[in-house]
């Protein structure tokens, strides 16, 4: 089975999406956990991850941003608005 040398690209040619990116860090680490493949392709799946988690963190972190910015206080102050999970349904 051939690996991919990195994400694909997004449908409109630009960073591929974060759920993509995720999905296919996801795959990486399950690949990697079966431990079959040889020390070259891991080595190149370990880089292509790495790549990935920061890609990631990157794009989390410039949401965690624009989210910032959009809450913000009438006199225009960031407001710390606390994120709270919908409680779950019995």
């Amino acid at each position: 089975m051939a690996e991919r040398k990195g994400p694909a690209p997004a449908a409109d040619g630009g960073e591929p999406g974060f759920e993509r990116s995720l999905a296919r860090l996801e795959a990486i680490v399950a690949s990697m956990e079966q431990g079959d493949q040889p020390l070259e392709q891991s080595l190149a799946l370990f880089e292509e991850g790495v790549a990935l988690a920061r890609a990631l963190e990157t794009q989390l972190q410039a949401a965690e941003m624009k989210v910032e910015a959009l809450v913000r206080g009438t006199a225009g102050e960031p407001a710390i608005v606390p994120f709270e999970p919908p409680a779950d349904e019995p």
